[in-house]
């Protein structure tokens, strides 16, 4: 019996937008789907565990990994490498397996254009003060490192209409179930981007004015 390919699913959005909990449910909720693990040189958080949340090396590992072709793609976010192996993603979707990224955009970039069957997905807050208290409620980083990523938001949203949806992450169940069924069917994706698209110029602005403000 002919086994059919998994679906690449992308899911990129603002640092603090939730990404994580939602492709948690999402894997809670539905079999065959699973997670590409992948590589980083930033810090290991406390809780993370290597191997499951990411494949924590150090900056010469990752590197090398460059240089041999390892990644199907990698991107450096706020001074750190993140980066996708390949070969797991290959074997996975060969398998009939859906392949979930959590990425960001530079990545997200890299792998649409070698893999144009992608479903990319942007996730973004309800609006600027959401994603505010999220990033300030984890009470991992510092107010600068805060800023930095509040200043890549602003960057990473002239991004978003690259992507084939836009989502607004506000309940995560509706969420989970938007993206499951636009991997069921995802002829609906371009109706959430142009209805969201909107919205995310509205954040950008909204994060641009707390910035000038000096608040962060």
């Amino acid at each position: 019996m002919t086994i059919e390919r998994g679906k690449l699913i992308i899911i990129s959005g603002f640092s603090g937008v939730g990404k994580g909990t939602v492709i948690a449910r999402l894997m809670e909720e539905h079999k065959g789907f699973a997670f590409s693990v992948s590589g980083t040189t930033r810090y290991q958080r406390p809780g993370e565990i290597d191997g499951v949340h990411y494949f924590f090396l150090s900056r010469e590992e990752f590197e090398q990994g460059i240089r041999e072709g390892k990644f199907l793609e990698h991107a450096e976010y706020n001074g750190n490498y993140y980066g996708t192996f390949a070969d797991y993603v290959d074997q996975r979707r060969d398998e009939g397996i859906h392949i979930i990224l959590d990425i960001e955009v530079q990545g997200a970039m890299q792998v649409m254009r070698r893999c144009p069957d992608a479903l990319s997905m942007f996730l973004i807050p309800p609006d600027a003060a959401t994603l505010v208290h999220r990033l300030t409620g984890r009470g991992t980083e510092t107010r600068e490192q805060i800023r930095g990523r509040l200043e890549q938001a602003v960057r990473e949203s002239a991004e978003a209409e690259k992507y084939r949806a836009i989502l607004v992450n506000d309940q995560i169940q509706n969420t989970v179930n938007e993206i499951y069924g636009m991997v069921q069917d995802p002829s609906g994706m371009e109706a959430y981007r142009r209805e969201n698209l909107p919205r995310v110029a509205v954040i950008r602005d909204d994060l641009e004015k707390i910035l000038n403000l000096g608040e962060y």
